[in-house]
């Protein structure tokens, strides 16, 4: 299993290909390639690259998927026996970001498999193009 951890928006987020993450807003369009520069830590077949405090020639390549506003927040403030109370929502703007590949030092460690969509929709294609046959 590789993974790697990587800061973005002030947060620090462990990552794999193949799966989604919530980051702060990137300003990127939605189907544009990103790349990460800020690697803390690549875990590729027990190695472990420490970076003091970035790993040297390692990158993260994702997608954008879309950008959303995240789920309410709400801030509720009172002063106990003054009659004094403020209630505030708060929405983060977030981008969707699809990890494709864990970079280091020019090697694709590990990469995103699109296996998994590619021959459902064959099954599904095939099923609808062959004649049932009962007997």
């Amino acid at each position: 299993m590789t993974y790697a951890i990587i800061e973005t928006g002030g947060k620090q987020l462990r990552v794999e290909p193949g799966r989604f993450y919530d980051i702060e807003l990137l300003t990127a369009e939605p189907d544009e390639k990103v790349t990460i520069e800020a690697v803390l830590l690549v875990h590729h077949d027990g190695e472990l690259s420490i970076g003091q405090p970035l790993v040297a020639g390692a990158t993260v390549e994702g997608t954008v998927l879309r950008h959303f506003r995240d789920r309410k927040v709400l801030v509720y403030k009172m002063k106990p026996k003054k009659k004094t109370r403020k209630k505030r929502g708060h929405r983060q703007e977030v981008t969707r970001l699809m990890i494709d590949s864990i970079i280091l030092n020019g090697a694709v460690l590990a990469a995103e498999t699109e296996t998994s969509a590619t021959p459902v929709a064959d099954d599904l294609a095939a099923q609808e193009t062959e004649p049932a046959t009962e007997e």
